[in-house]
């Protein structure tokens, strides 16, 4: 496989069956040493899960949602949610393997929850929350056509759901895209 290779990636929603691996998927993108080989990793801000399987179980069940997997040969290799919330989509839970991060993937998965929000759900914007520390990531999504909106909000500090705080001085920023 090349570097851009990614002829062989094709989609599909997630099941309630999905959610074990779904789980750990998103855990190995962002927590922990195997999220190091990536540059998505958030082991220097935050410990524990990145997603609880009751909260995926909810995002599974709630009207409009959808949460999308890219396969490759077979195996899941990354994914996303989408799904309506007020007057845009909202896009969150974006993880690709990070073996195959920096080929495209991501890029791909992108495209296809943009065309899932505009066409399927008929949103004209799509919106997500990133920690405001992460401007490399950041940076990446403003290359895709994102726009800082200058809104924040702050870290659910105390729910650890969505992890563990290594640092006290985390919040999300809002950036949003005319799709």
């Amino acid at each position: 496989m090349t570097a851009h290779d990614d002829s062989s990636l094709s989609f599909r929603f997630a099941t309630p069956d999905d959610i074990p691996m779904l789980v750990a998927l998103v855990t190995r993108a962002y927590r922990g040493d195997a999220s190091r080989v990536g540059w998505t990793t958030e082991a220097d801000l935050l410990d524990g899960g990145r997603i609880s399987p009751e909260v995926l179980a909810e995002d599974l069940r709630r009207p409009g949602s959808r949460v999308l997997v890219a396969e490759q040969h077979g195996q899941a290799v990354a994914c996303a949610h989408v799904a309506p919330e007020g007057d845009a989509a909202y896009f969150g839970m974006f993880a690709v393997n990070p073996q195959l991060q920096g080929r495209g993937v991501g890029d791909r998965l992108l495209l296809e929850a943009e065309r899932i929000a505009r066409e399927e759900l008929g949103q004209a914007t799509m919106r997500m929350t990133v920690i405001d520390l992460r401007a490399e990531l950041i940076d990446w999504y403003l290359r895709r056509g994102y726009r800082r909106t200058g809104i924040t909000k702050p870290f659910p500090y105390g729910d650890t759901r969505f992890g563990i705080p290594r640092r006290d001085d985390l919040r999300f920023e809002v950036l949003e895209k005319t799709l």
